[in-house]
């Protein structure tokens, strides 16, 4: 398999080694500490700014050394482009801006697998003959983030589990038979591929998404939302997080309505310490997801109230 675009400028071998995932530490992220610092905090840059300027001033003033990555970001209502799929010159470009901005790239959440499996009858209708191009679509769709995952130096790549059935477990293991070869194909580009549960798919809950994972190579993980489970009746946490693998929790969403005043608040400070407890090694990523005239705002109010949490998980340790 080849990622021959004229904009990468690292070969196979020296992404490997500058990531960190040459040959047997490929399965396991390090990191310095287990303590979580600012150091470890990203953002999702189109839901903290309206362009990608405003993203990487987002991150200075907060003094962040990530940005995650999914559609570049634009004004509100606007169509806006994924990254993993800008033609060469658009994304040399914007690797050039971070790359001068001093910021890097922690995680391309990307939307693969996310529409429904043909064959199925997911809960909520849609167009099953798009989804069927989507499906067909799939190990391209994969190759593009491949292609993004080494201009950005980036190897972790959110993929989903299909829109939602009503018995979403009796296929599991026709998703693994799905995922594997992806997977394969990922390990061979050092690329780890990272399920998040989400309500809306077949692995919603923390609970689902830990019984998938039994079926799929080491090198699939979790981005584990701490929200996602409680639309279908699942305490995120502690419940669902105790069934987790925690080896193999390699990113972790932070909502905006759990860290400020919503009723989904959750409690930061026991999560933290359970994550610290339990040897988390990965990064944690704001994901606003409070939309419309006040994501802005609520973006700049949560990532300070992270930085209020980790000063004070910090102090506590």
């Amino acid at each position: 398999m080849t990622t021959g675009f004229i904009f990468m400028s690292l070969s196979r071998r020296s992404f490997l080694a500058s990531t960190g995932f040459a040959a047997a530490a490929a399965l396991s992220v390090r990191a310095a500490s287990d303590i979580i610092t600012p150091s470890r905090i990203s953002a999702i840059s189109d839901e903290v700014a309206r362009s990608p300027a405003e993203a990487i001033q987002f991150a200075h003033t907060f003094g962040l050394q990530w940005l995650s990555l999914r559609s570049v970001p634009g004004p509100l209502h606007s169509r806006k482009p994924a990254y993993y799929s800008l033609p060469p010159d658009a994304m040399k470009q914007a690797v050039r801006e971070f790359k001068d901005a001093g910021i890097r790239i922690s995680f391309l959440d990307t939307p693969f697998l996310k529409y429904p499996l043909p064959g199925t009858t997911p809960i909520e209708k849609h167009d099953m003959e798009k989804a069927k191009a989507q499906f067909d679509a799939r190990m391209k769709d994969l190759q593009q983030g491949i292609v993004a995952s080494h201009a950005f130096e980036c190897p972790l790549l959110r993929i989903f589990t299909f829109d939602r059935i009503a018995n979403p477990e009796s296929i599991f293991p026709r998703i693994a038979d799905i995922i594997t070869p992806m997977a394969h194909v990922a390990q061979k580009e050092g690329i780890r591929l990272l399920i998040e549960n989400e309500y809306s798919q077949n692995a919603g809950t923390s609970a689902e998404t830990a019984k998938l994972l039994k079926l799929l190579p080491s090198n699939v993980g979790i981005n584990w939302d701490t929200l996602n489970g409680l639309h279908l009746g699942e305490k995120p946490y502690p419940d669902g997080y105790d069934t987790l693998p925690k080896d193999r929790i390699w990113n972790v969403h932070m909502k905006g309505k759990t860290l400020l005043n919503y009723p989904e608040h959750q409690d930061w400070p026991a999560i933290l310490r359970a994550l610290e407890r339990d040897n988390f090694q990965g990064r944690m990523e704001l994901e606003t997801h409070i939309s419309g005239e006040k994501q802005i705002a609520a973006s700049h109010a949560s990532m300070k109230e992270i930085m209020r949490l980790l000063k004070a998980n910090n102090a506590s340790s």
